[in-house]
């Protein structure tokens, strides 16, 4: 797909569903020709059919794209700059969710999440920044989330992987503003999309488990945040939004309540906002 002469091109990984999905669909309401990197591409009806609902199936086109595999990522880089010749957003959404406690989630597990929500985004970022630093101009911007920046109990694998984006994109951010790109983080709290789903079917403590307690009440609150979490929606309009602002903020938090929380975290002494969430969670101080 070419270009029409001046029509801004945005990538979106992890666009086959949930936010990748509605973002991508989003970005073409507003312009942009856009790539959608797929793990599977036979995942890519539910993108289409999204796409043809909103009148925009011509200004998608999807490329397979897993970000755990060195050599694809470079091959879309290279697809990219030579089906484009520019790239003016990524939006690196490509993620897993993982759980468990600590003591119990196996060292796989710690690295399929790793090398999927960190190391996957760090691959991605790498292979695309020389085309917008070659133009420069450029805008990045990263799906993070609340977990980014507060531990949740059961989610150490998650959190631990979205702190490390946040990490990431601060010295980015500094070093990549003198040659014209921009860094955001959107960071949503919860929001009902697949990615849950997927990730509350792989959590679990083995029977007998000292944590098999904690676990249960974990997951209640858990599935009941998502049911009750916003229209996944807003986020996407949102990221369509930073895409086109001249000057955006760094830091994005939704919907409300994630904008709370985060303000106590930032008011209340540590060990008082970690008793605030084990009660939340339907824990006591004890974590019986």
């Amino acid at each position: 797909m070419k270009t029409m002469q001046g029509e801004p091109v945005a990538l979106v990984t992890g666009g086959s569903s949930g936010f990748g999905l509605l973002t991508a669909v989003e970005l073409a309401r507003r312009g942009f020709a856009v790539i959608a990197g797929i793990r599977r591409m036979e995942a890519q009806a539910g993108l289409m059919d999204a796409a043809a609902e909103a009148g925009v199936q011509g200004k998608i086109v999807a490329v397979r794209l897993d970000v755990t595999d060195p050599a694809g990522v470079a091959d879309a880089a290279a697809y990219i700059r030579r089906q484009y010749g520019r790239l003016d957003v990524l939006v690196n959404n490509a993620g897993t969710a993982y759980g468990g406690f600590v003591e119990e989630v196996p060292a796989a597990i710690w690295q399929e999440q790793m090398d999927t929500n960190f190391h996957g985004m760090v691959r991605v970022t790498q292979a695309v920044l020389p085309i917008m630093r070659e133009r420069g101009k450029g805008r990045i911007i990263q799906m993070s989330s609340i977990s980014g920046r507060i531990g949740f109990p059961g989610y150490a694998p998650y959190a631990s992987s979205k702190f490390a984006m946040e990490g990431f994109s601060e010295c980015l951010a500094l070093e990549a503003k003198p040659f014209g790109i921009d860094v955001v983080l959107v960071e949503p709290g919860a929001y009902g999309t697949p990615i849950w789903d997927k990730g509350f079917a792989q959590m679990s403590a083995p029977e007998g488990s000292p944590y098999r307690a904690m676990m249960d009440k974990v997951l209640a609150f858990s599935r009941k945040s998502a049911r009750q979490g916003g229209d996944p929606k807003e986020v996407a309009e949102l990221v369509a939004r930073i895409a086109c602002m001249k000057r955006p903020a760094f830091r994005y938090a939704l919907p409300g309540s994630t904008r709370l929380t985060l303000r106590a975290k930032a008011i209340l002494p540590g060990r008082l906002l970690q008793k605030m969430i084990a009660s939340v969670m339907g824990r006591d101080e004890s974590g019986s």
